[in-house]
Parts: C-alpha cells; sequence; structure tokens
C-alpha cells in the first residue's frame, strides 16, 4: 500500500461548504461514512471515517469565498516534503499562491495554489 505522505501523492479530499450540517448528513447518509467534529481554532472541522479510518475533512466555507460567489466545493491535497520550497517553485513556474503555507495544529503545513491554467490544488506535508 502506498504512503499517503508520499511525495506527490493525492492524499486528502476536503468539501467547503455554505450548510456543514445538510452536508454531513447528506455523505453520511450517500456513502455511509462516520464523522466526527473537532473545535479548531479557525471554527468546527468535520472528518469523515470508514471503518475507523479518516477518508475525508469538511469545514464552512470561509465567509469572503462565498462573498465572492464560490459554490461549495471539494478540494484535494498532494503530499509534499517542503510545502515552502514547493509553493516558491509554482510561483516560479508561472502558477500563484493563493493562500500562503500556514500550519494547522495537530496536521501539518499546508497551501493552497493554483496551477499556470487555473486549476486549483492544495499541498501538504503531515505532522
Amino acid at each position: 500500500m502506498l504512503d499517503l505522505k508520499t511525495q506527490g501523492v493525492f492524499s486528502w479530499n476536503e468539501l467547503l461548504t455554505k450548510d456543514v450540517e445538510t452536508a454531513k448528513k447528506f455523505y453520511t447518509e450517500v456513502l455511509g461514512w462516520t464523522a466526527e467534529d473537532m473545535e479548531m481554532q479557525e471554527g468546527t472541522y468535520t472528518v469523515f471515517k470508514v471503518d475507523g479510518v479518516q477518508v475525508a475533512g469538511m469545514m464552512k466555507l470561509p465567509t469572503q469565498a462565498e462573498q465572492m460567489g464560490s459554490p461549495p466545493f471539494w478540494g484535494a491535497y498532494i503530499s509534499v516534503n517542503d510545502v515552502d520550497a514547493i509553493a516558491a517553485k509554482v510561483e516560479a513556474l508561472g502558477g500563484k499562491i493563493l493562500s500562503p503555507p500556514m500550519d494547522a495544529q495537530g496536521v501539518g503545513r499546508f497551501a493552497t495554489l493554483q496551477d499556470p491554467q487555473g486549476a486549483v490544488f492544495g499541498i501538504l506535508k503531515s505532522s
């Protein structure tokens, strides 16, 4: 089995949604996931699990994104060895840093990036 911390592996999926409770009900009923809420500095974060294994996360769509008209969406994270170095490389190659590298307590370091064609993706170095 592939280690999800390996550089270049898609390792986490995250739903940003306007209505967390409705989304939680939908995905637990449709897919049989269980949901576990965790309180974090930024607010409540929901972890979805299958047979006790974390498979995805969910949080409320940030107010700024909602005001800009962003619909709810699923985001994918790719594991990297060095978030800061990869973010700098993305910029050097014509991409953009949408949310700069930052730490999330108990999770690791991450950033949200955009490739030169406009595709958005996240990078993550798990703690």
